[in-house]
């Protein structure tokens, strides 16, 4: 009995306690204290106010990065790389996806993140925007194309268009001008293709988005590196080829397993043997520089030739 009657004050209380909650305050009562009003001048993940580094025009306590990586650099860094006159920002589109034994499925984005950095440095006033590693793979339901292999992760086309517009977006909107995209894959290039023109049309003169076709020009790095050495044999029939295991290479060696294919006898590909570390290093240097090259000159002709916004038109 008395624990019943425990329980009914039990209920009791919470509910006079539940209704109090639910009324009005008592005239003269304080006010529930209310959060101040944005501060326009307030950046960095903070609020002005609180912090001087939480201002849009505070210093950076700190020397500039060396790094072209967005992710890998504060937002003073960024702001300040944007006001000094790196404009332009590489959005990079990988994928993860089956390539033979030996190349781990990360490939395209181990290329990207050796390639994208020589094509910023080399252009001078570009910065790279995170990889993109999720992108069109095949159907999701169906496991069609490259979903037939476990590991694979794709994304649907229209899921990948909106992913690009987005950053693109994102990006305009902090003062970059020129939003370039490369894919490393073939499956990645009509949608990048279709958001360019799409945002080109849209910013109307503020900023350009730009698909730059000619990155993904594989016949033309291999007709090159022909000349340096690099000739296929008979293929292995395999995902892989000499150009992208040693692209993949020169940023991470365990990205193509070279000790455990050494060790096993297994460092060939396409009759090419891959077994030479000092002799890779040094063909891998010229693959990333062709393909930088070959990828600077084709943004320069295509910048010029769409004439991008002037600061007059900013």
């Amino acid at each position: 009995m008395k624990k019943i009657v425990l329980t009914a004050l039990s209920i009791v209380v919470l509910g006079a306690t539940f209704a109090a909650a639910q009324q009005p305050a008592a005239a003269g009562a304080p006010a529930q204290r209310q959060r101040p009003a944005p501060d326009p001048r307030s950046m960095g993940g903070g609020d002005c106010r609180e912090n001087p580094y939480n201002c849009v025009d505070a210093p950076n306590p700190l020397p500039a990065t060396n790094s072209v990586w967005l992710e890998e650099m504060t937002w003073m860094d960024v702001r300040d790389a944007i006001k000094a006159g790196k404009t332009n920002i590489i959005i990079s589109t990988g994928g993860i996806e089956p390539n033979g034994p030996w190349l781990v499925t990360g490939k395209h984005n181990y290329v990207l993140h050796a390639n994208c950095e020589a094509i910023a440095r080399k252009m001078g006033n570009a910065l790279c925007a995170p990889i993109v590693k999720y992108v069109p793979e095949g159907d999701i339901e169906k496991k069609t194309s490259h979903m037939a292999s476990p590991g694979t992760i794709s994304m649907r086309e229209d899921t990948f268009r909106a992913v690009l517009r987005d950053a693109a977006e994102s990006l305009q909107a902090h003062g970059f001008k020129n939003i370039i995209f490369i894919g490393d894959s073939g499956g990645n290039q009509a949608g990048q293709k279709a958001i360019a023109e799409e945002l080109t049309a849209k910013w109307a003169g503020k900023a350009m988005a730009l698909h730059i076709a000619e990155y993904y020009e594989y016949g033309k790095v291999a007709e090159y590196m022909k000349t340096r050495g690099i000739v296929d044999g008979t293929s292995d029939n395999m995902h892989d080829d000499p150009i992208i295991t040693l692209n993949m290479f020169i940023d991470d060696p365990n990205s193509v397993r070279f000790n455990e294919r050494v060790k096993a006898g297994k460092a060939t590909i396409n009759g090419v043997n891959v077994a030479d570390k000092a002799k890779n290093t040094a063909l891998a240097k010229q693959i990333v520089e062709f393909r930088a090259t070959q990828t600077v000159e084709a943004i320069n002709r295509l910048i010029a030739a769409k004439k991008p916004a002037t600061s007059s038109q900013q």
